[in-house]
């Protein structure tokens, strides 16, 4: 009877707050969404494996970036134009002024450019 009342009652504490895909709470995705949208490039590892990324300056060549990224690492760039690859285009999420983009197949190199806005 007492586990019928804990399962019932009014004061069982509330469940997790949902989260959205990018592991941002709903709560605060507005305002994480508004962040993002005005931010040129966010890029996230999201294989179980480290992948190449390049990230480099269009006009100048400068590499902001070149080397693995871990699972679940990210990076966020707040300049642009850039030029990003990376080995594996299905491992990475590339989020641009708030917008996924494909880049590729899974286990193909993918390329994106992100324009300046």
């Amino acid at each position: 009877m007492s586990l019928f009342n804990a399962l019932t009652s009014e004061d069982a504490k509330p469940g997790p707050t949902p989260t959205e895909p990018g592991g941002t709470n709903a709560a605060t995705s507005t305002s994480t969404s508004t962040a993002t949208a005005a931010t040129p490039l966010v890029i996230r590892n999201v294989s179980s494996r480290p992948v190449v990324v390049t990230v480099t300056v269009s006009d100048t060549k400068d590499v902001l970036h070149r080397g693995p990224l871990n699972p679940g690492e990210g990076r966020q760039y707040d300049e642009a134009p850039l030029d990003v690859v990376a080995a594996d285009a299905g491992a990475v999420r590339v989020v641009v002024y708030g917008q996924v983009k494909q880049g590729g197949q899974a286990g193909q190199r993918g390329t994106w450019f992100v324009p300046e806005k």
